[in-house]
């Protein structure tokens, strides 16, 4: 099985960082959080990727192009230029990179990866969030129900301190609850080849009129995820991924070394 990653979005609420590389590639623990979304796939034996590029993809198609020379050691002769690679690690991911366009909104981003994913099932998520979703669970979930889509709702995480009071009391306290009300789209989808037929082109947005033609057909499903999530839209949200990396509380890090 293929999953699809949209890695083309310019990442406005995050110009610290995206005003020189992608958003997927905005690091978290030293690492793309684009690696740690293919990762999450790989622990689940998912390793062919094909990702829509747009702003800046020559950033990522440099970074897996070079992946196996970052990470190893490397002799160079060079007076032929050779490269020799010694150790490292070198994950068995087959990688389809594809330009889908600067100004390409998400759904003419998929319809663009039709022919790379071919007529089968295939998952389908976002380059700037993470979680700790049981994928097998979820493909048993889509293919139970024998729908076209499956999204996967999650419970948003509260941006402000949730207070719980006693009078004037304050009985409870938590910084960064995940709220308790309301379910959002927290991608992580698994989706037939039939939904491309639900996508005009290029100026299609995803998340309007093909997820909400398919919810009118009767085609879409909800696999309720009530453990982690998190998307990293602003610098808060980087702060806060990179927090739980380096105390080793990292709750999408489902892979072991």
């Amino acid at each position: 099985m293929k999953a699809a990653i949209l890695a083309g979005g310019v990442g406005t609420r995050l110009v610290e960082e995206t005003e020189i590389k992608p958003k997927p590639m905005v690091e978290i623990g030293g690492r793309p959080i684009l690696w740690h979304i293919m990762k999450h796939y790989a622990h689940y034996g998912i390793r062919d990727f094909v990702i829509a590029l747009g702003y800046k993809g020559e950033v990522i198609k440099k970074y897996m192009v070079d992946y196996c020379s970052l990470n190893s050691d490397l002799t160079v002769h060079l007076k032929t230029g050779k490269v020799d690679v010694h150790g490292g690690a070198h994950p068995d991911w087959r990688v389809d990179l594809v330009d889908t366009g600067i100004a390409t909104l998400t759904g003419g981003r998929i319809k663009r990866l039709a022919s790379q994913i071919g007529n089968e099932t295939f998952m389908l998520t976002w380059g700037d969030g993470v979680s700790d979703i049981d994928l097998r669970k979820l493909l048993a979930f889509h293919r139970a129900h024998g729908k076209l889509a499956t999204l996967t709702a999650v419970r948003p995480p509260a941006r402000f301190g949730h207070l719980v009071f006693d009078g004037d009391q304050v009985t409870q306290f938590s910084e960064k609850p995940q709220t308790m009300e309301g379910w959002i789209n927290g991608a992580f989808f698994v989706l037939e080849p039939q939904v491309f037929e639900y996508i005009d082109g290029d100026e299609t947005q995803w998340e309007r009129e093909p997820l909400e033609r398919l919810a009118a057909d009767g085609q879409l499903m909800a696999y309720r995820h009530t453990s982690f999530w998190q998307c990293m839209d602003t610098l808060r949200d980087k702060r806060l991924l990179e927090d739980l990396w380096h105390k080793g509380n990292a709750p999408w890090k489902v892979w072991s070394e």
